[in-house]
């Protein structure tokens, strides 16, 4: 059989060698071999083997042909169901997707070289790890359950799919139940390849660590958000040296910092944040020309604290930027400065980096001015209390802020402006509503709710939006190195498969030229308001689209549908509008010598990279904070029945999100008044004998039924009016 096996491949083998001039689907190389209907599946094992080798491409159309194989390098990304993919190094190349049979022993964030193997069903491109460059995880953070003489230690990401063996002698005397940091000390060789020895099957070997650090019980208060920000690797403390240089910086500006600075403490000036803000680095002012608005947006100057490569930028570097989550902020600079020096507090001068820009009524800025300057905020207001003013025209909060109502008022038509500017041009706005998780004094949930977005958090981004658009266009325009924010179109493959999807429910979306424009993205997101498939559809258009990054080369922002954008306005909790900071200062001063230019044009990429990076890092991160703490809060209301909205189907079960924002499933073992099938054209579950459907959108009541901490999983159940 190996033999006769063997032999087909050569023959196949040689005819692509020889003659396989153009590409050949699978039926037209065997009508050129002339291979009988009975052999047509042998040929097929052949041709696959081939694929696997590398001797051969399969295309996404299905097609075979010569060539070399394509072998790139990447990182591997690990799924609890045995598979994974490699996320690849060069930039606009595609995910691959790894079999569990091709993983080669890879570990989560394993450096690895792959093998494209070729394009699978529905066009998914697939491959082969062929080897582990080098190893991305040395740390992970898990649970630690003691035997007799040893130990192993469960970890909390699930990507890390095998529990890790650790010898007494390595446990740092942990005990059953606590929540540890293990040392990797072995990978194991991967427990996807069970490898024949001697004619019988060979376990395959555990990864293996050692304790390094014993985090506390699990389940006492901190423990749980202290696992996740040492499973992120963030920084807790600051060095020694940079805490002392902090102490340096002084606490008030001096006359010669005001020097050869525009002083602007005469102008009527606000910052507006959430009420438990501490580190306020953007205020704005606006006065009227005519029919014309002169808004300025100014920006504390972080840049005159921090030079470059100090101890102070080092740490600021590494760190690239502030992590905000649900019990904590963990601040890219010492809070000596981004609560103090380095933020506008009301009363006091400041430092700042001011984008001054004249806008006309149709939103278009015809003139602006960027410069350092000296300013004095007036008040330190709120959201919450500019949103009393503007909305509910509040008597007390009126008269308490008598003389900057008008500049409100002033404001809220601007922003209005410029809002409607911005929707013109496809500019896209996904509303979804964030979670706001209230804890007791303990770090236990006590509330769930969506953070509220109202008139004065959307006048606030669209002036930063404004500024940093305005300082993108100059600084591309002068030609000098720069950072910008990117957000590239989304892949055409994704975009179809939305279209595919969105079909389904009657709704379309222009593709034209191979690629889509904000405009139309946008259109659809108008179309789908207030039916019962928003949250989905909205959901699905978000997932379609690329993530935002850092580089220094302008590749505009798809999202916003700006040519130019970056980030100017939040240099305490940013690197990159730190580093922004810094080439407008050296343009300001005449400092951007070709040296100096040289010296940006060698460090940004890196740089860009790099913050790129962190800012995912503390994303993932808070996103895991608050499902943990949704979690945790569920857990108290066991038994307890919500409405909710059904905001997915898929064939085990439905997702139910709830007002609060939590999410749940109902799988389908748990629908218990018939046998439900998954009608996939329809998006809906339809019951065998009662007829009885749940589909996307419909509003419905649920019973929490289980809650899983360790998976951050909720199930619910659905609840019939019968049972009350």
């Amino acid at each position: 059989m190996d033999q006769a096996f063997e032999k087909r491949k050569k023959v196949i083998y040689d005819f692509i060698c020889d003659d396989f001039y153009v590409p050949m689907k699978a039926k037209e190389i065997a009508a050129v071999l002339q291979v009988s209907k009975e052999d047509r599946e042998a040929l097929r094992l052949v041709l696959e083997a081939l694929v696997e080798e590398g001797k051969i491409t399969l295309s996404k159309r299905g097609k075979y042909s010569k060539g070399k194989p394509r072998v790139l390098t990447g990182t591997f990304q690990a799924n609890a169901r045995g598979f994974g993919f490699v996320l690849p190094d060069a930039e606009g190349e595609e995910d691959l997707f790894i079999p569990e049979e091709c993983k080669n022993g890879a570990f989560q964030g394993d450096q690895v070289e792959v093998l494209v193997t070729g394009y699978k069903e529905g066009g998914r491109r697939e491959g082969k790890i062929l080897q582990i460059l080098s190893h991305g995880i040395v740390h992970v953070v898990g649970l630690y359950q003691k035997s007799k003489g040893f130990g192993f230690v469960l970890p909390d990401d699930a990507h890390v799919e095998q529990d890790i063996f650790v010898a007494e002698a390595d446990s740092k005397g942990a005990n059953d139940g606590d929540k540890v940091v293990v040392e990797l000390t072995s990978y194991g060789d991967g427990a996807d390849e069970k490898q024949k020895k001697n004619g019988r099957v060979r376990r395959p070997k555990r990864p293996e660590g050692k304790v390094v650090e014993i985090l506390g019980k699990a389940g006492e208060p901190g423990v749980d958000i202290l696992s996740i920000i040492k499973a992120y690797d963030l920084p807790l403390d600051f060095p020694e040296k940079v805490k002392n240089q902090a102490e340096r910086v002084p606490d008030a500006i001096s006359e010669a910092d005001r020097a050869g600075r525009m002083d602007l403490r005469m102008l009527q000036m606000v910052t507006i944040d959430g009420e438990d803000a501490k580190d306020l680095d953007d205020a704005v002012s606006l006065e009227m020309d005519g029919e014309n608005y002169k808004l300025g947006v100014h920006i504390a100057d972080v840049a005159n604290y921090v030079q470059e490569n100090s101890a102070l930028d080092r740490e600021a570097l590494k760190r690239g930027t502030s992590v905000y989550l649900v019990d904590r902020v963990i601040p890219m600079l010492p809070t000596r400065l981004s609560n103090g020096i380095c933020s506008l507090n009301a009363k006091e001068d400041r430092l700042a980096l001011s984008c001054l820009m004249t806008v006309n009524p149709k939103g278009e800025v015809i003139d602006h001015q960027i410069a350092e300057t000296v300013i004095c905020v007036n008040e330190r207001m709120t959201y919450t209390s500019v949103a009393k003013i503007l909305e509910e025209k509040d008597p007390e909060e009126c008269q308490k802020y008598e003389t900057l109502v008008p500049m409100f008022e002033q404001m809220a038509k601007l922003s209005a402006i410029l809002r409607e500017s911005r929707k013109k041009r496809g500019s896209i706005d996904f509303d979804f509503p964030e979670t706001k998780v209230i804890l007791d004094e303990n770090g236990k949930p006590v509330e769930l709710k969506a953070y509220d977005r109202n008139v004065a958090t959307k006048l606030i981004e669209d002036f930063m939006l404004l500024a940093n658009e305005t300082v993108a266009e100059e600084y591309f325009w002068r030609e000098v190195p720069f950072v910008y924010r990117n957000h590239e179109a989304p892949d055409e493959e994704k975009i179809k498969s939305l279209s595919t999807f969105i079909n389904n429910f009657g709704f379309h979306i222009h593709v034209g030229n191979q690629e889509v424009k904000p405009k139309e993205v946008q259109k659809l997101l108008a179309k789908i308001e207030d039916t019962p498939q928003e949250a989905m559809i909205c959901r699905l258009a978000l997932r379609s689209m690329k993530r935002a990054g850092y580089t220094p080369e302008n590749l505009g922002h798809f999202g916003l549908a700006a040519k130019y954008y970056t980030h100017f306005t939040s240099p305490i909790r940013r690197y990159p509008d730190l580093q922004i900071h810094r080439i407008i200062k050296d343009v300001l001063r005449g400092r951007m010598k070709e040296e100096k230019a040289a010296h940006y044009e060698a460090i940004l990429p890196e740089v860009t990279k790099h913050a790129s990076e962190t800012e995912r890092r503390a994303d993932e991160a808070e996103r895991e904070t608050i499902k943990l703490k949704k979690t945790e809060y569920m857990q108290q209301h066991l038994g307890e029945v919500y409405e909710g909205v059904i905001s997915g189907v898929t064939r085990w079960g439905a997702y139910v999100e709830l007002p609060n924002t939590v999410e749940g499933l109902v799988h389908v073992s748990n629908m218990m008044d018939d046998h439900y099938e998954y009608v996939e054209d329809s998006y809906e579950m339809v019951g065998e004998h009662t007829g009885k459907t749940y589909r996307l959108g419909q509003p419905v009541k649920i019973k929490v039924l289980s809650v899983d901490k360790l998976s951050r999983t909720i199930d619910f159940t659905f609840f019939e009016e019968s049972e009350e």
